[in-house]
């Protein structure tokens, strides 16, 4: 197996890394507060992040983007892009990331750490196992799993009903078998046969909770909150009912502390937290986030896959819970992209196709309307690809201006920073204007009906939302258990605004249907499944572990 010198980590691999504590001293973390695994990657500990509380916050920057497709738009790069650029036109900036999930990167999408010349690294180690997070996170999860049957195997009170037992098991890879499985099987000894389930841990409320807690307190205070099942008189039971939140918080005390790694050009990054924005809310943790504010003049930080989900859920979600409010965004485009949104062949993205790109740019449009009711108006960054026209170039930068926003031809993946920095300086000039008036969607107070309907009107443009019965009677039992102030994250595909992955563009009209709703009331959120989305993704026919190996020196190969 030989390696492509153009890889992504054939690239990281030739980069010059700095030991750890020379990244932390540039962003003004003393050696004594890092917790070093290995030579260049580092937690930073709490006792060094109580002390930045006082400190004023930096201003936030969002990179978001177009609906996902196969040609790939390159959100991630063009954070970590942009971080570098800022740098170098003298905005000191640390950027602020989630963790890879193993799923992807051995199934479709590869791995998270951006690509060519705008990487973190080191690659290897953040795509795979890093330093150990997700395997806490996982841990914790089924522990109270296996607690809640250890609870109704010597019967235990409170109750619980095994048929009500709502609280699944966790793995951290793409595997279809686990979605519904029966578990308990073998007899008396063995425990209470019943049906159950597998999410992917970053499904997992314990990865919600990690990334919305403000330190160690909220932690446990959150993982208490957690309800795992009913009683027999339908009454609810928490993790703090199976006396199961004192171990789970011992699992997760190093996986709460934020990471702390470099970029290629050894420009500070924080990497923490990875729960999905299609399944969750798609954000990094709170405590990266604010350490990042309280060290850098700029944060740049990204939402997972499109705006209509990723973006929506850090300004509702996150946002909201943590008081921030983003100075700029910036939507995250390709010309390739934007063609095949527009009914393109795959198979010729290659060649010019003006009328394909006409179409598409209302995918583009939808999401610039869409950043923009939250009172925060948005940049585009135009990743270039070496197939792009001139004529496509220029016409996306025209229509986007008939938009009522700037677009910026950024080449950053062959370039690194340098070749963002004119994105930077409309950022930075955007972020400091004071132009920004950040607002939610909705109000706490808003029915979740209401908040659902109203996500599904202002940003997929749906005409009506389809919740069966069951689903009503089961908002209006959260509401009447005190939960209707909580914010919606709506789980849905993340290829088409509609919760149709076939409905390419900017669809208008269709009917947002509503399959489930979970209430995570550790994390603080109503989860609201549509269509057939699945909270335990499946491998395609050629998953990417195909190209995964090691070559003859023990050295991986494959990973992107």
């Amino acid at each position: 197996m030989s390696m492509d010198p153009m890889s992504d980590l054939a690239i990281a691999r030739r980069a010059t890394l700095k030991p750890i504590a020379e990244v932390a001293a540039k962003a003004g973390i003393p050696a004594d507060a890092l917790e070093p695994y290995g030579k260049t990657k580092a937690k930073v500990g709490f006792e060094f992040l109580d002390t930045l509380k006082d400190r004023p916050r930096g201003k936030l920057v969002l990179v978001t983007a177009i609906n996902p497709t196969a040609a790939g738009e390159g959100k991630t790069t063009t954070t970590i892009g942009l971080g570098d650029a800022l740098n170098r036109i003298g905005r000191r900036t640390v950027i602020a990331l989630r963790e890879p999930s193993l799923g992807p990167c051995f199934g479709r999408k590869g791995g998270a750490t951006g690509g060519g010349h705008a990487q973190v690294v080191p690659m290897e180690d953040i795509n795979l196992h890093f330093t150990g997070d997700f395997h806490a996170i996982t841990t914790a999860h089924n522990l109270l799993a296996a607690m809640v049957d250890n609870h109704v195997y010597w019967r235990g009170e409170p109750s619980i009903d095994p048929r009500r037992i709502t609280w699944p098991r966790v793995l951290d890879m793409n595997d279809r078998s686990l979605r519904d499985t029966v578990t308990g099987l073998g007899g008396p000894a063995l425990g209470v046969p019943r049906e159950a389930r597998f999410d992917i841990t970053t499904a997992s409320e314990v990865m919600a909770i990690l990334c919305l807690s403000r330190d160690l307190d909220d932690l446990q205070a959150r993982l208490s909150r957690i309800i795992v099942a009913e009683t027999f008189d339908r009454k609810q039971v928490t993790a703090a009912d199976v006396k199961a939140v004192g171990s789970m918080a011992v699992l997760l005390r190093d996986a709460i502390k934020p990471n702390l790694v470099q970029t290629l050009e050894n420009n500070p990054a924080f990497i923490h937290g990875g729960p999905f924005a299609n399944i969750a809310h798609g954000c990094n943790s709170i405590i990266a986030t604010e350490a990042a504010l309280r060290l850098g003049e700029f944060v740049v930080t990204e939402a997972g896959f499109g705006a209509d989900l990723g973006a929506e859920k850090f300004m509702d979600i996150k946002c909201r819970m943590a008081g921030l409010a983003p100075s700029a965004v910036v939507i995250v485009a390709t010309v390739r992209a934007l063609k095949l949104q527009g009914g393109a062949d795959a198979r010729n993205l290659k060649h010019e196709d003006l009328a394909a790109l006409e179409r598409g740019m209302a995918n583009l449009e939808r999401h610039i309307e869409n950043v923009g009711k939250f009172g925060v108006p948005p940049l585009v960054a135009i990743n270039r690809f070496a197939t792009d026209s001139e004529a496509e170039l220029r016409f996306v930068e025209e229509a986007c201006r008939k938009a009522g926003t700037r677009a910026f031809l950024c080449e950053h993946w062959a370039r690194g920073g340098a070749g963002a920095e004119g994105l930077a300086r409309a950022v930075a000039e955007a972020a400091s204007s004071g132009t920004a008036s950040f607002r939610t969607l909705y109000p706490d107070d808003m029915p979740l009906l209401s908040k659902i309907e109203t996500i599904a009107r202002e940003i997929y443009r749906a005409g009506s939302v389809s919740a069966p019965e069951s689903v009503r009677q089961r908002l209006a039992g959260f509401e009447a258990a005190g939960f209707g102030h909580v914010p919606v994250c709506i789980a849905k595909t993340q290829s088409s605004f509609s919760s149709d992955p076939t409905k390419l563009g900017a669809p208008t009209g269709h009917v947002l249907a509503i399959r489930e709703a979970r209430l995570a009331a550790g994390a603080g959120f109503v989860v609201a499944v549509c269509g057939d989305l699945q909270t335990m993704p499946g491998l395609p026919k050629v998953p990417a572990a195909h190209a995964i190996g090691l070559d003859a020196q023990g050295m991986i190969e494959g990973l992107s």
